[in-house]
């Protein structure tokens, strides 16, 4: 074993038994609180306690360019480590869009569902497309909604193709999308890992992409949004 091996050993398991303290304190507040953005705020904060007290705080590079109203925010995928980070990051009037599978996790599942994330069929195409219209009709209401478009992610150094659902929702609802760059949780968490690693993690907002509903198709802000990401965090698009 190498030197800095006992020391990563030792802090990984710190990590990960401070994540399970974490979960189980804002689980009273989030099963509790009677608004959405009441929960999501009490998660926020508990998850940005986690992050810095984890040695591993998120460092948030251009939030002045949210978007005040609807927007469509999609950022690349690399690690088990991103969604929980966007979501420290995000305003709290931001939903997620998860797989489906993940409502099916014991305590987490009812704790998604209870700050109003947005779970989606990747399987059964009939209840893809009915979750689908449900999404566009939150965005359509006003809402915000964040999506990793690549739908997983990889051991492979890279962006995966970008699916285009977030793109389609974006383009009929007529709001912008906005391209996030999300830099370090491959080393924090890469794939196929189970101990975590330090890494400096950051969440850059890139310029957003102006879409009304007659001006662009979703397949071709889809890959502007990617080819920007890519470019943002320096790796290629696979």
């Amino acid at each position: 074993m190498t030197a800095l091996g006992p020391f990563r050993l030792v802090w990984g398991v710190y990590a990960w038994l401070l994540l399970v303290l974490v979960l189980l304190i804002v689980a009273l507040p989030v099963l509790t609180l009677p608004t959405t953005q009441q929960r999501r705020r009490a998660a926020q904060l508990a998850c940005r306690a986690y992050f810095r007290l984890s040695g591993l705080p998120a460092h948030r590079i251009g939030m002045h360019r949210l978007p005040p109203g609807p927007c469509i925010v999609v950022a690349n995928h690399a690690s088990y480590v991103d969604g929980p980070l966007l979501f420290a990051t995000l305003p709290p009037r931001f939903g997620f869009v998860i797989k489906k599978e993940a409502a099916a996790i014991p305590l987490a599942g009812s704790l998604m569902r209870r700050l109003g994330h947005q779970f989606v069929d990747r399987v059964n195409r009939h209840e893809g497309a009915s979750d689908a219209r449900r999404i566009l009709r939150a965005v359509a209401q006003g809402g915000s909604i964040a999506f990793f478009p690549e739908g997983t992610f990889s051991v492979q150094t890279g962006l995966l193709r970008f699916h285009t659902g977030a793109f389609v929702t974006a383009a009929r609802a007529g709001v912008p999308v906005v391209p996030v760059a999300i830099r370090g949780t491959r080393r924090a968490l890469r794939a196929r890992t189970f101990l975590p690693r330090w890494s400096r993690l950051e969440v850059e907002v890139l310029e957003p992409i102006a879409v009304t509903q007659d001006s662009a198709t979703a397949a071709s802000i889809r890959d502007s949004a990617r080819a920007r990401i890519a470019t943002a965090v320096g790796e290629p698009l696979l």
